[in-house]
Parts: C-alpha cells; sequence; structure tokens
C-alpha cells in the first residue's frame, strides 16, 4: 500500500477506495464497524475534536480518531494506513499545531471538507505564567506584560497557544463553526447537526457556569503544572497558571526554575503542584518533595484512558472544577 503516497491521490482514489475503507474501519474508535453505511466518515486528529465530531454528528457520522486512548498526542507519528484513511473522509476536523505530523498529513490529502478548529475561534500567546485580571476582554494585548517564565510556547505561528477547548467558552465557539461546516457537508442532516451543537453549546454554557460560580472566591489564584496546557482557562477565570518546564510535558525544569516556582508558591501561597494523566508524574513529585507541597491531577483532555476522572469531555472538566476548587481554596 505504500506506493499510492507516490502517485497523485486523486488518480488511485477510486481504485483503492474499497480497501481503503475497510481498512480505515478497522482504525476506528467506534461507531463504524465496517457497516458504514451512508454515514459520513470523519476523521478527527485527537480527543478534544472526536468528542465535538461525535456530539455535533450523532447517528449521522462514523468517527476515526487518528490518535489512540493513551498515546500523547504531541508525539503522534502516523502509519501509511492512517494516512491513507485520511485521504479517503468525507471531513477531516483537526487542530493546527498540537500536530505536525497531522498538519502534514492532512495539506497533502486533498480533503475537501478540511476543518481546522484553529480558525474557528482566536487564539492567544501564553508563556508560563498566564494571568486573567481583566478576563472580561478576549485580550489581543491584554497578557503581554506576562512573559516571564520559561517562555516555551508552543504551535508554529509565533508561539499561539493552541489549548483552546480547555475554556468550555471557546470550545463551544468552535463546536458552533464544526456544526455549521457539518451543516455544509452533509446538507441532507442539516436540521440535525443545528439541534445537536445547540444542545452542546448549551451544555458548555453550564459548565462555564459552574467554573465562574466554583472559582468566584478563592483563597489563592495561583496554580502550578507540569504542562502550561491552561492559559485559557486561567485567563477565563482569573487565576494564574505556573509552568514548571513549560509546553512539554516530559521536560525536565532547571534547577533555576524550581527555585523560582518555590518563590512563587510561597508568595502566592500555592498549595499543590498538578500533573496530568498521560504524561509522568516524576517532576511534581519531585517539585512537591522539595517545596512541602501536595501534588494533584489536573487533566488536560488531550485522551481518555481509563485513568481519566469522568468518562467524557464534560465529565472530565468537571473533575478538574474539583481539583482546582480544592488546591485554590474555592468555597
Amino acid at each position: 500500500m505504500n506506493v499510492r503516497r507516490l502517485i497523485p491521490t486523486t488518480a488511485v482514489a477510486g481504485a483503492v477506495v474499497l480497501g481503503l475503507t475497510a481498512l480505515s474501519a478497522c482504525s476506528t474508535s467506534d461507531a463504524a464497524d465496517g457497516g458504514n453505511g451512508d454515514k459520513l466518515k470523519v476523521t478527527a486528529s485527537f480527543y478534544p475534536m472526536q468528542f465535538l465530531a461525535e456530539r455535533i454528528g450523532g447517528e449521522h457520522v462514523a468517527v476515526t480518531s487518528l490518535t489512540k486512548p493513551g498515546v500523547e498526542p504531541h508525539d503522534l507519528e502516523l502509519t501509511p494506513r492512517q494516512i491513507g484513511s485520511i485521504s479517503e473522509s468525507d471531513y477531516v476536523l483537526y487542530l493546527k499545531g498540537i500536530q505536525p505530523a497531522v498538519d502534514d498529513a492532512i495539506k497533502q490529502s486533498g480533503v475537501k471538507n478540511t476543518v481546522d478548529a484553529a480558525t474557528l475561534t482566536t487564539l492567544e500567546n501564553h508563556g508560563s505564567e498566564v494571568s486573567g485580571h481583566d478576563h472580561g476582554h478576549e485580550g489581543e494585548e491584554a497578557h503581554e506584560e506576562h512573559s516571564e517564565g520559561d517562555g516555551h510556547n508552543h504551535g508554529e505561528d509565533g508561539g499561539a497557544d493552541p489549548h483552546i477547548w480547555l475554556d468550555p467558552v471557546k470550545y463551544a465557539e468552535v463546536a458552533k463553526g464544526v456544526g455549521k461546516s457539518l451543516e455544509k457537508a452533509d446538507p441532507d442532516h442539516a436540521a440535525d447537526y443545528k439541534k445537536n451543537t445547540d444542545a452542546l453549546v448549551a451544555e458548555l454554557g453550564e459548565l462555564n457556569t459552574a467554573y465562574e460560580t466554583g472559582l468566584k472566591n478563592p483563597a489563592t489564584k495561583t496554580f502550578i503544572t507540569t504542562h502550561s496546557a491552561f492559559g485559557y482557562l486561567a485567563e477565563r477565570y482569573g487565576l494564574t497558571q505556573q509552568g514548571i518546564a513549560g509546553i512539554d510535558p516530559e521536560a525536565e525544569p532547571s534547577p533555576a526554575r524550581i527555585q523560582e516556582i518555590h518563590t512563587i508558591a510561597e508568595k502566592e501561597k500555592a498549595t499543590t503542584v498538578f500533573f496530568e494523566t498521560l504524561a509522568s508524574d516524576k517532576t511534581a513529585k519531585t517539585l512537591a518533595k522539595d517545596t512541602g507541597l501536595k501534588t494533584g491531577v489536573l487533566d488536560p483532555l488531550e485522551g481518555i484512558t481509563e485513568k481519566s476522572q469522568g468518562a467524557d469531555y464534560i465529565e472530565v472538566m468537571e473533575s478538574n472544577l474539583a481539583a482546582l476548587q480544592k488546591a485554590l481554596g474555592a468555597k
């Protein structure tokens, strides 16, 4: 099958469509058990995109996720079979800047209905320290003064932070855009897509209200995390994220950064170092031991596994809220 990468996609698409449909069905995450019938074949890059596609597409879509549960999305390498399945999709949903291998494969796939979730809301730059003091504004310039920290940024275009799904308001904006694009891609089921989108947006609105209420009066506004994924969340709810080693969850922090975190924790009365479910907790435990802080889990929701504190996006975000309330001393 590898040879088909050497031939223009369009030339072989017709000839191999049957073989590839069978192949891509093997790797589907659920719904599609080989009998897709006339369902829209949707490829999602990783869990936050898969969740939107499944919830909005409902019974009309068969969703394949390129990132298996438990795999760190940033490290994803695609197999030739997966690259083939992208080309045969009716609709592809991804988030540019998180997974370079996926970005490249999608660019070369020639799929007409390709949606980059990053274009459906506004991205911002977040360093390791992200403060949300004027989170009422969609801040273009709001947080430039907070660029100390270790300066690790994410994504290709000048360090825009792609973790938009961790802010329920931004995620709802993306959901609306996905709903509209599915209506265009599959007009026969447009009414259902619209209904499903409205239901999901309402649910995300309730989640946002729960966060606003739950984090209203914290004893401290600072939380420390091994993975600087929570910049949008911090900004939305007036908190400050202190990332230990920037955006790479596996990176070892420098001794100077550990000392800095120690000082910040004392000054800001931070209580907890958060690690995540898909990466090692070694850094967090070392830091906690060195600084006398507690450890806790804050899930960046890049994948759902049996270790996740919930079965889907909404449930895990509720667990994250409970963990933050505890760490921040919010009533």
